[in-house]
């Protein structure tokens, strides 16, 4: 048996890699992690953390809106100076607290970056590395379009680090990452362009929902534009100028790009060991392994259909490291949990509305009005709602939630989905009151399949 450094070495060091470790440790396998960047990766880093700082007390200024003609008089006045400094107080430590963690339960840390040489060998700065498993888990990057001018073009990560905030900024792309920013920027008074290349916004999504959320930032200022492809962008003294192929200019302060993201597969050397890749990601069967049977990929930088998710990059970590201890059963995901992060929020799990309108003979739809039935646990959201995708038999399958409380509840509607739970196990369950979960439960509960109809 060949003599190896390590029994599994990660590249990367974000969820897609560190959860599994554990449980190879657990297990006495020795294991290292080869990483570039910041321990922890983009999410904690870079992404989701910072994000949710941010976007924490916007969502607490919007929530204050629907009362201000009911009694509620305070002027709160939102700093993203003051904002930002308590952002880096929080995150920027956690590098070095995951650096702990990984080295205290054993894992070096090996700086900069990988390259294959062999499907056993990794280069990582100047060191070689041996190891019998390896996992890629070297997530995506922000994708800017190849245009003139798109070095004035910025990315996500740059603009949760801005100091201070421009006056006036313009997102390229429509999708999650500029509905969220936009979202959470006019909150801070900034002024905001969309230019978008398709007819809509969040194509992924329930197109009513979507729509809302559009008119909802046009009401705070922001300019839409659907159908409009960039072509160019130049900078005039301190201002820059986004061009459309139409000939449309919007003049600005500040560019981001959210286009897209790729994944990360420059430059590891996957031609080398012949690991099958393209822009979309790496390649991996239904047991997360790629075409060279002992390097196996998790996370983002998979070319996969399943949503691009923290939760679904732990889920793989997870599942690898029992995979290489010897389960031999494929990967089965349950039903994904998402949710954009706008004001008001939009959460879907399962069977998309989309999907359920091109197949009307498996599948119903329902809409329930749960912030206009039940106000008073919805905080006086009485727009709020939920659409919901029913099979044949009425079990659950998919739903489509708006509104603020939609990241929260989306999780108990996962539990119903996953569980195929009938309105007799809803009906038997004690929910807390007067709760979010509890009204709509309550309203769910009358839609699904009965044993009772048998």
């Amino acid at each position: 048996m060949a003599n190896f450094d390590y029994d599994v070495l990660y590249i990367g060091s974000g969820h897609a890699a560190w959860h599994g470790a554990l449980i190879l440790a657990r297990a006495g396998k020795k294991v290292a992690f080869a990483e570039r960047d910041l321990t922890g990766g983009t999410c904690t880093n870079y992404g989701c953390d910072a994000k949710a700082l941010l976007d924490g007390p916007a969502e607490l200024v919007s929530a204050l809106e629907r009362y201000k003609d009911l009694g509620l008089t305070a002027d709160i006045k939102m700093d993203w100076p003051k904002f930002m400094s308590y952002k880096h107080q929080v995150i920027d430590p956690l590098a070095n607290v995951m650096t702990g963690m990984l080295n205290n339960a054993g894992f070096p840390i090996i700086r900069g970056s990988a390259e294959f040489i062999d499907e056993h060998t990794v280069k990582v700065g100047d060191q070689t590395v041996t190891a019998e498993n390896i996992v890629i888990c070297t997530g995506q990057n922000d994708f800017k379009l190849d245009i003139p001018g798109k070095e004035y073009m910025h990315t996500s990560r740059e603009i949760l680090d801005l100091p201070e905030l421009p006056k006036h900024i313009t997102f390229i792309g429509a999708g999650i990452i500029s509905m969220e920013f936009a979202s959470l920027l006019t909150q801070f008074g900034v002024k905001a362009t969309v230019i978008e290349f398709a007819d809509r916004a969040l194509l992924a999504y329930n197109e009513e929902y979507a729509m809302r959320i559009v008119d909802k930032l046009k009401e705070a200022g922001v300019d839409f534009h659907f159908g409009e492809s960039l072509a160019s962008v130049e900078k005039s003294g301190d201002k820059f100028i986004a061009k459309t192929a139409s000939g449309l200019t919007v003049e600005t302060d500040y560019i981001l790009a959210a286009t897209g993201r790729r994944a990360n597969v420059e430059g590891l050397g996957l031609e080398n060991v012949g690991v099958e890749f393209s822009p979309r990601g790496v390649k991996v069967d239904d047991h997360m392994r790629t075409n060279v049977p002992n390097i196996y990929a998790s996370g983002d930088v998979v070319d996969k259909m399943i949503p691009r998710l923290t939760p679904t990059a732990t889920f793989e970590s997870n599942y690898i490291a029992l995979a290489i201890l010897g389960n031999p059963a494929p990967i089965k995901y349950p039903a994904v949990p998402n949710v954009v992060f706008t004001l008001p929020r939009i959460a879907a799990v399962g069977v998309s509305v989309n999907q359920a309108l091109k197949d009307p003979e498996k599948y119903h739809i329902e809409k329930i009005a749960y912030g206009q039935m039940l106000s008073f646990e919805f905080r006086n959201e009485t727009d709020a709602e939920a659409t919901i995708v029913l099979d044949k038999d009425n079990y659950l399958v998919g739903a489509e939630l708006y509104g603020d409380m939609a990241a929260e509840m989306i999780n108990t509607v996962t539990l119903i989905v996953n569980a195929r739970m009938t309105m007799e196990q809803m009906m038997g369950t004690i929910w807390a009151f007067p709760t979010q979960t509890d009204g709509l439960t309550e309203l769910l509960a009358s839609k699904l399949h009965s044993d009772m109809a048998k």
